[in-house]
């Protein structure tokens, strides 16, 4: 039920705030982060995304598909690599533990409040390789694995 708002502008324990649409009442929408995504190359789905962690899952669905296309990492590396996230509330930058330790000083100078966690969030992807195969990677973060049927 903590997807939906107990009281409107309140934070609720993942530190979102919810508004009317999200109150706990019927015909109302959970705050919902939920992501799951695909993308296409030439209209042909290429990769598949989805993360579990609360509110960083829109981040790390974004992250991963970055890392991978633009950082042209291997789908294994994109997901390996350490996570960020920033939410409008609280006004804090979490990074994982593992991030570069110089880049973690360069983001602290331009002014940003670090935030050092753990983990941020579990991704899971597919991905179809040029020759039509599908390869699953799961998040090394947690114990886990892809298998495919």
């Amino acid at each position: 039920m903590d997807d939906f708002s107990a009281q409107p502008g309140a934070l609720n324990s993942f530190r979102l705030v919810g508004g009317d649409a999200n109150a706990v009442e019927p015909l109302q929408r959970a705050l919902s982060s939920m992501s799951p995504t695909f993308v296409l190359n030439a209209g042909e789905p290429v990769n598949s995304v989805g993360a579990a962690g609360g509110p960083k899952i829109i981040t790390q669905v974004v992250m991963a598909i970055v890392h991978r296309i633009d950082g042209k990492r291997t789908l294994v590396d994109a997901l390996q690599h350490p996570q960020l996230h920033h939410q409008w509330l609280p006004n804090k930058l979490v990074l994982e533990k593992s991030f570069d330790p110089g880049i973690r000083k360069e983001l602290s100078g331009f002014g940003h409040e670090i935030v050092e966690i753990e983990r941020a969030a579990v991704v899971q992807a597919i991905e179809r390789t040029t020759e039509g195969d599908l390869i699953g990677v799961a998040d090394p973060r947690v114990p886990g694995k892809a298998i495919g049927l």
